[in-house]
């Protein structure tokens, strides 16, 4: 098949990933032009070139945002950017035949010209309902022309009433890339993620103080005033500050971890770092958010139902007794980024099918 994915445009589609929308997008790349499609992937310059990647943003139009403080003159400059690049890939893309466009842009504008182009869209619902999002399904429901998937079952309830008929595939990774540690002997606990207040850094580390527990913290800064009013003053000498770390320092980092403290502060859709750190073998303590209960079960994990840090820190010390083993084992039932290939593959097949139909239906009508 020739495949289209549509990338967002905050990061470039490259290692070290900026975060977990990055990876899933290079993963599914990848693989899909392993197994001898045709896979084109829109995204902005600076993604990696083994991807075959058309560029749709230019590098003097692309600025990392490391900050959510910027003023409201460069919010006006990227939304404009972004919208344009958007609508003129969409006005362009027929030229490349494509049979199948795959949506993970977390943008309105491919949805709301879906209609406009011959090939059908699948389009996944990374995050929680998003007001531009909503608005352009809602519109986008009188065509039929996307399919919707969703990454967990509660984030595809999230999304009921907007798109009822979605789809549920998990997220995977590349567990042969993510090696298994039996044992953890460094006497520290792991926390790795953006540096945002989505992520409940901050419920973190005060747990881990509670709980008595050193803690490595590896991941980029994505939101500095975040970092400097809440981060910095609960920093000392039980805290080490990794920033962000290549794959296999972050492997070993988790591997040699006694736990992995996973914090979210929103309905987490997710949660890549679940899958990671099961990966490794390393069990779970966190705040039952979002897709979290449903990714672990008391083999794999142990999980407070609110913001409360001594509750947290409990987890911790109960976490600390899970077996390793156990952990390994559903990352491999849940999360193999094969499996998940497989579904995506198996889905996009159907829907080109079921479109050649349509077309040579509509030739002998």
């Amino acid at each position: 098949m020739r495949i289209g994915i549509i990338a967002h445009l905050k990061y470039p589609i490259c290692k070290p990933f900026m975060g977990g929308l990055e990876a899933f997008t290079y993963d599914i790349c990848q693989r899909l032009l392993a197994r001898g499609h045709d896979v084109l992937l829109y995204a902005c310059a600076g993604s990696d070139p083994i991807l075959n990647v058309r560029p749709i943003l230019c590098e003097e139009d692309y600025h990392p945002i490391t900050s959510s403080q910027f003023t409201s003159r460069q919010l006006s400059t990227e939304y404009i950017s972004t919208h344009h690049a958007y609508v003129e890939m969409m006005q362009e893309i027929d030229k490349d035949e494509l049979d199948i466009i795959f949506n993970n842009s977390l943008n309105y504008v491919p949805i709301m010209m879906s209609a406009l182009v011959k090939a059908p869209m699948v389009t996944v619902l990374h995050t929680p309902p998003i007001f531009e999002l909503k608005n352009a399904i809602r519109r986008e429901q009188d065509y039929g022309r996307v399919r919707y998937v969703s990454v967990s079952k509660t984030n595809a309830e999230n999304w009921k009433a907007y798109a009822p008929q979605c789809d549920i595939i998990h997220n995977g990774i590349d567990l042969a890339s993510w090696h298994f540690y039996s044992g953890n002997d460094r006497g520290y606990i792991m926390w790795f993620g953006r540096i945002h207040p989505d992520k409940g850094l901050h419920l973190a580390i005060d747990a881990a103080r509670l709980a008595g527990k050193k803690m490595k913290i590896a991941g980029a800064i994505s939101d500095a005033h975040y970092y400097e009013t809440q981060i910095v003053p609960r920093l000392d000498d039980s805290i080490e500050l990794l920033g962000s770390c290549d794959h296999i320092k972050l492997n070993e980092l988790i591997g040699n971890a006694e736990v992995s403290l996973i914090t979210p502060c929103w309905d987490e859709p997710f949660g890549l770092v679940v899958a990671e750190s099961l990966a490794c073998g390393t069990p779970v303590a966190g705040i039952a958010k979002g897709a979290l209960p449903h990714l672990l079960n008391e083999r794999t994990g142990s999980l407070c139902s609110g913001n409360d840090v001594q509750e947290l820190a409990d987890c911790i010390l109960m976490a600390g007794n899970l077996d390793r083993t156990d952990c390994r084992q559903r990352a491999e039932e849940l999360f193999d980024v094969e499996k998940m290939v497989d579904v995506y593959e198996a889905l996009f097949e159907k829907i080109a099918s079921e479109r050649m139909e349509m077309t040579i239906k509509a030739h002998v009508s």
